[in-house]
């Protein structure tokens, strides 16, 4: 009996995938989505997955490139959320998920593939960090100062006092408790 193996064939892949862009785009068409302000942005979070992905092949500088990979890739995902919310304003405290957070995220990302716990610790305070700056950015630019045209109003600020008040006197008491 003849056992038959299955081979990448590389003009079908072609063929399935000129189906697939196809179909997308046809749809895209009939429901009149305008699938240039959706597409463009790949064109960012494709290399830097691609690098990231060439960074746990290497023997050597891995980390960094992997580092540079998330960085990328973030900026891909951010212009993607711009491009099809188009909230360009949320630009005022999105760095922030670029600069500490997406760092923090590729480290975590490549210590955990790669079996280094240190870097994975290390990745999430990074990360933690910069998630931080960014909730606290969205607060400010969007709840207090409203850049987006939303804004709790008067009652912005006293509310965010209590509730930063609220967070340090539960902070408080379960360090109390744990002593």
């Amino acid at each position: 009996m003849h056992e038959e193996k299955w081979a990448l064939n590389t003009p079908g892949v072609v063929g399935g995938l000129m189906i697939v862009v196809g179909m997308v785009a046809l749809s895209c068409q009939l429901l009149h989505v305008e699938i240039g302000r959706v597409i463009w942005p790949f064109y960012i979070i494709v290399p830097g997955v691609l690098i990231f992905l060439f960074a746990l092949t290497v023997q050597s500088g891995g980390e960094p490139a992997a580092i540079v990979a998330s960085i990328i890739t973030m900026i891909g995902v951010i212009l993607l959320y711009q491009s099809v919310t188009r909230h360009w304003e949320s630009w005022a405290y999105a760095w922030t998920l670029i600069a500490p957070t997406s760092i923090g995220l590729g480290q975590m990302l490549y210590g955990k593939l790669k079996g280094h716990a240190g870097m994975v610790r290390s990745g999430k305070a990074v990360a933690r960090t910069g998630t931080v700056m960014f909730v606290v950015g969205f607060i400010f630019f969007e709840l207090i100062l409203g850049i987006s045209g939303f804004r709790i109003g008067s009652v912005g600020f006293p509310v965010l006092l209590i509730g930063l008040g609220f967070a340090l006197l539960i902070r408080n008491i379960a360090g109390y408790r744990a002593q």
